[in-house]
C-alpha cells in the first residue's frame, strides 16, 4: 500500500525545542491521521553536525565544490578517514537518541502503529529551520524498518503548479558547467543513454544562452553538473556556468518560473553543497529537486546519477529510485566516507512525484476482445498448420542467429556471458597442492632498507634474498619450485654461491619469455638453469585483453632468447606428477598425455570463438572457482623466522611453490575482472594453470570443452523452436491481449531461467554451452510467433491446441 507521511516541525530552536505534527494518509488523498508531539531542546545537535561536516571536508576529496578543499598537513589520510567515520557514528547515535525522547514518543508509536514495513512510504519533513534541514534524517532508525520508504525535505509554504500534456519523449535540459578539476563527461554519457529522452546539452554556457533555453522550450527535467556552493547559512545557492560566470538561483528566477509554468517536474543538481540551491529552488515551487548535501566526490556523483537514472527510467518510483541509488553508494564508503549521506530529495508537497511513464505520456491500451475459435475450421488441420509454422519460425530464428554467429558478431557478447557464468560457479576452495610466495611493495622496501636492493632499480628480489629463500624451501623438500621472475644471476659477484645453489636445486623451474614488446626476441632465462628446467611465461589474451586460454606447449622459436617449448605451469605440473610416477608423453598424433590422460587441444571454431589461431597446445583455462587459488605467504614473512617449523613443513613439503612479484605492470584481466583492482597478478594466473593440469589428472576435474558445431546448432534450434512452440500454445489459450502478453512473458522468462541454469551446470561439468545464441533464438522465435498471432486477432482465429 502507498502511504504519505508528513512530519511538520514548527517554529522553535535547539535551545527550546520544536513542536511537531505528524500526518499519515493514503497517496493522493487527504491525511486521515494526525498527532502532535515535541522535540525537546538539544543545543548540542548542531555542534555534532558541524563537527562531522568539518571532519568530512578536511578529507580534501576531489569534489564539485567551487573552493579548493582545505589541505591538512602532517595528518595521514587514514587518520582523517577514521575521524570522519567516528564523527558520523557519533552524530547518528545522538540524532536517534534525540528522536527517541519521551516527548516524541507519541509520534513514534503512531508511525509504528499505522505504517506497515511492506508499505511504500513517502516521508516529507516540512520545516523552515536551516539547522534542522541539515541533519541526516535518512538515518532515522524508523526508516531502517521500512525498505520502501524514503524521506524528503520541504519548506512550510508551497502551492501547486500548472500541468501540461506529456510529450512522446522526456525533454531534458542538461547544463554542464565549469568542470575545472572534475570530470563531468561521465554525467553526459549517462544522460545520452537514457531511453525515450530528448537530451539537450549546454556545455559551459553563457548566461543568456541558458536563460534563452529555459524560456524557449518546455522541459520535463533540468540537470546541472559542475561546481556549486551554498551561502548565507544555506539560504542561497550559486552555480558556476563556466570559468568566468556564476549565477545565483535568484538570478535565474524568472526563467525558472517560466520553466515550472511549462511543466518542469524534476531538477537534479549533481553538484556540491546543494542545500542552498534546494532552498531557493523550492521557493519557485519546482515539484521535485535532488541535490547533494555536502561536497560530492566526482565518482560518487557519477555513480549516484547512473544508479538513479537506471532505476527511474525502469519505472521505479522516484523516491525508491533515489533510496536504492543512495544505498548502493555504500560500496564506495571505504574511500568516500558517508557517500550515502549526500543525495537528498526536496519535495513540493502539492505535487505528486512523476514516474518515467508519466513524463513520456504512456497510458494503458484498452483490453482486446477475447480470442474466439469458430467451429467452422477443422481443428486437426489448424493444429498441423500452426505446428509447422511454429517450427519454421524456430528454424528461421536458428538460421539467422547461426549466420550472425559464424561472422563473429556475437563473439564479444558470448565471451562476456562466458565470464559471467564462470563467476557463478560454486566455490571449490583453494588448491592444497600449491603455495604462493609473493613479493609485494613492502617486501621490496624491506630489502632496500637492508641494503640488498637499490631504490629505483626495478628489481624485486635480491640475490641474497633468493639464496635465503631457496635454502629455506629446499630444507622442507617441495615437489617443484617455480620462479616467475625475469633476472640475471651473474650480476652480483658477491653472491656466487647462488649459482651453485641453483644448480643443486633440480626441481627449480626458471622463467623466460618467447616474445615481448620491449625485446623482439623475447627475454632470456637465467643462465644457470638448463633448458629442460625452463618454462615460458607467455599468456594468450583475447581481443579484450582477457586471459581465457592456457598455452601448454608450443614449437620452439629459433630466433627467440627463450628456447623452451613448455609453459612454466606445464613444467611445474610435470615435476609434481613425475614425483608421483606419472610421466608426460606425446601420442603419435601429437597429443600430450599425462599418464593415461590425453589433453585435448582446441580446434577452431570453439564456442564463441568462430575464427581462432589454435597453434600450439591450447586449452580453455578452467579457473578454479575460489577467492584464493592457494595458501599465500609474503617473502618477508617467510624469511623472518617467525613461522613455526611444523607450519613450514605442512605448507611446503611436497607442494608446488610459485615465487612471483605483485608488480602493477604484471597484472592480467581475467573472467573475474578487468578493472585494475580486480586483475590477477601473473603468478596467480600461473597458479590457476598449474592447478588445472594437476586437478585434471589427480582429481578428475573436467577440462572445459565445447560440443561439436552440429550439436551446438541443434541445441540453439531446440531453444528457438521451443520458444516458438510455447508462444503458440500460450496464445492459443485465448484471452485479452494484455493477459496473453503477460503469460507469454512469464513462460519465456521461465524458459530463460532454465537455459541459464543448464549453461551453469554445463560449465560446472566441463561443457561451454552456447548461452547467448540460444537465448537470442528463444526470444526472437517466441516474440515473432507472438506478434504474428496477435496480428490475427481481428482477422482470423488462432489455431486450437487440440
Amino acid at each position: 500500500m502507498n502511504k504519505l507521511a508528513i512530519l511538520k516541525v514548527g517554529e522553535g530552536s535547539f535551545q527550546q525545542g520544536f513542536p511537531v505534527t505528524f500526518q499519515i494518509g493514503e497517496e493522493g488523498a487527504r491525511a486521515t491521521i494526525e498527532v502532535s508531539g515535541w522535540l525537546p531542546a538539544a543545543p548540542e545537535m548542531p555542534l555534532y553536525y558541524t563537527h562531522w561536516q568539518e571532519s568530512y571536508r578536511r578529507l580534501g576529496l576531489r569534489s564539485r565544490l567551487t573552493a579548493t578543499p582545505t589541505q591538512v598537513k602532517n595528518i595521514s589520510l587514514s587518520s582523517l578517514l577514521e575521524e570522519c567515520r567516528n564523527a558520523s557514528h557519533t552524530l547518528r547515535a545522538r540524532f536517534n537518541t534525540w528522536l527517541k525522547s519521551e516527548e516524541f514518543s507519541t509520534i513514534r508509536e503512531k508511525w509504528l502503529e499505522q505504517l506497515h514495513p511492506r508499505d511504500t512510504v513517502r516521508v516529507i519533513l516540512q520545516t523552515g529551520n536551516s539547522d534542522l534541514r541539515r541533519l541526516p534524517w535518512h538515518l532515522l532508525d524508523l526508516l531502517e524498518r521500512y525498505p520502501k520508504a524514503e524521506i524528503a525535505l520541504s519548506t512550510p509554504t508551497y502551492e501547486p503548479v500548472p500541468s501540461r500534456s506529456p510529450n512522446s519523449q522526456v525533454n531534458l535540459l542538461a547544463i554542464l558547467g565549469n568542470s575545472d578539476g572534475i570530470d563531468i563527461q561521465a554525467d553526459q554519457a549517462i544522460l545520452q543513454a537514457l531511453p525515450q529522452a530528448n537530451v539537450n546539452f549546454l556545455v559551459e554556457p553563457e548566461r543568456k544562452a541558458l536563460t534563452d533555453h529555459l524560456w524557449g522550450q518546455a522541459w520535463d527535467i533540468l540537470f546541472f553538473a559542475g561546481h556549486s556552493s551554498s551561502q548565507s547559512n544555506d539560504e542561497t545557492g550559486r552555480i558556476y556556468l563556466n570559468k568566468t560566470d556564476s549565477l545565483s538561483i535568484g538570478e535565474l528566477r524568472y526563467a525558472l518560473r517560466k520553466a515550472v509554468d511549462r511543466g518542469l517536474k524534476l531538477a537534479i543538481f549533481n553538484s556540491c553543497d546543494g542545500l542552498g540551491l534546494a532552498r531557493e529552488l523550492a521557493d519557485l515551487q519546482i515539484p521535485q529537486i535532488i541535490v547533494m548535501r555536502e561536497p560530492v566526490p566526482d565518482r560518487v556523483a557519477q555513480e549516484f546519477l547512473k544508479y538513479f537514472l537506471e532505476g527511474f527510467s525502469r519505472q521505479e518510483p522516484l523516491y525508491l529510485a533515489v533510496r536504492e541509488a543512495r544505498e548502493r553508494l555504500q560500496g564506495m564508503e571505504d574511500l568516500y566516507p558517508c557517500a550515502t549521506w549526500l543525495p537528498l530529495i526536496c519535495q513540493n508537497p502539492a505535487e505528486d512525484p512523476p514516474t518515467w511513464n508519466s513524463l513520456v505520456g504512456w497510458v494503458d491500451q484498452p483490453a482486446a476482445m477475447p480470442l474466439v475459435v469458430p467451429d467452422a475450421q477443422p481443428r486437426s488441420r489448424s493444429w498441423r498448420r500452426g505446428l509447422w509454422t511454429t517450427l519454421a519460425t524456430g528454424l528461421v530464428a536458428t538460421g539467422l542467429i547461426s549466420g550472425v554467429r559464424s561472422l563473429g558478431w556475437l563473439k564479444p557478447v558470448e565471451l562476456n556471458a562466458y565470464d559471467y557464468l564462470l563467476q557463478k560457479r560454486p566455490d571449490e576452495g583453494n588448491d592444497p597442492r600449491l603455495l604462493l610466495v609473493t613479493i609485494g611493495s613492502e617486501d621490496i622496501e624491506a630489502q632496500q632498507r637492508a641494503g640488498l636492493l637499490k631504490p629505483g632499480s626495478g628489481i624485486s628480489l635480491s640475490d641474497r634474498s633468493l639464496s635465503q629463500l631457496l635454502t629455506l624451501l629446499n630444507r622442507y623438500q617441495p615437489a617443484a619450485i617455480g620462479l616467475d621472475l625475469y633476472r640475471d644471476f651473474t650480476t652480483n659477484p658477491t653472491e656466487r654461491e647462488l649459482s651453485d645453489l641453483i644448480a643443486q636445486t633440480p626441481n627449480l623451474i626458471g622463467v623466460c619469455k618467447v616474445s615481448a614488446a620491449r625485446l623482439d626476441a623475447g627475454i632470456a632465462p637465467p643462465k644457470e638453469i638448463p633448458p629442460e628446467r625452463q618454462g615460458f611465461s607467455d599468456f594468450l589474451t583475447d581481443d579484450d585483453e582477457v586471459v581465457r586460454r592456457q598455452l601448454v606447449f608450443m614449437p620452439v622459436q629459433a630466433n627467440s632468447r627463450c628456447q623452451t617449448g613448455y609453459a612454466l605451469s606445464s613444467q611445474l605440473a610435470f615435476q609434481y606428477l613425475i614425483s608421483r610416477n606419472i610421466l608426460p608423453d606425446f601420442t603419435p598424433a601429437g597429443v600430450l598425455k599425462l599418464g593415461k590422460l590425453p589433453l585435448p587441444q582446441l580446434q577452431s571454431p570453439v564456442g564463441g570463438y568462430q575464427a581462432l589461431d589454435t597453434n600450439g597446445g591450447q586449452l580453455m583455462l578452467n579457473y578454479r572457482a575460489t577467492k584464493q587459488i592457494a595458501e599465500t605467504v609474503s617473502l618477508s614473512n617467510l624469511l623472518s623466522g617467525s613461522l613455526d617449523q611444523a607450519v613450514l613443513q605442512a605448507a611446503i613439503k611436497d607442494k608446488v611453490v610459485l615465487i612471483g612479484a605483485l608488480a602493477p605492470d604484471d597484472r592480467f584481466a581475467t573472467p573475474y575482472g578487468r578493472d585494475r583492482d580486480r586483475q590477477f597478478p601473473g603468478v596467480v594466473v600461473h597458479a590457476h594453470m598449474t592447478s588445472q593440469l594437476l586437478s585434471t589428472v589427480l582429481d578428475d576435474r573436467p577440462l572445459l570443452q565445447v560440443i561439436s558445431p552440429w550439436l551446438e546448432t541443434m541445441w540453439i534450434a531446440a531453444w528457438g523452436t521451443g520458444g516458438a512452440a510455447i508462444a503458440w500454445l500460450v496464445c492459443s489459450c485465448g484471452g485479452r491481449k494484455v493477459a496473453i502478453l503477460l503469460r507469454v512473458g512469464l513462460a519465456i522468462g521461465l524458459c530463460s531461467g532454465a537455459l541459464y541454469l543448464a549453461c551453469v551446470v554445463g560449465l560446472i561439468r566441463g561443457y561451454w554451452l552456447p548461452w547467448v545464441p540460444s537465448a537470442l533464438a528463444l526470444v526472437i522465435a517466441s516474440g515473432t510467433t507472438t506478434l504474428r498471432l496477435m496480428s490475427h486477432l481481428s482477422r482470423s482465429p488462432l489455431p486450437p491446441t487440440s
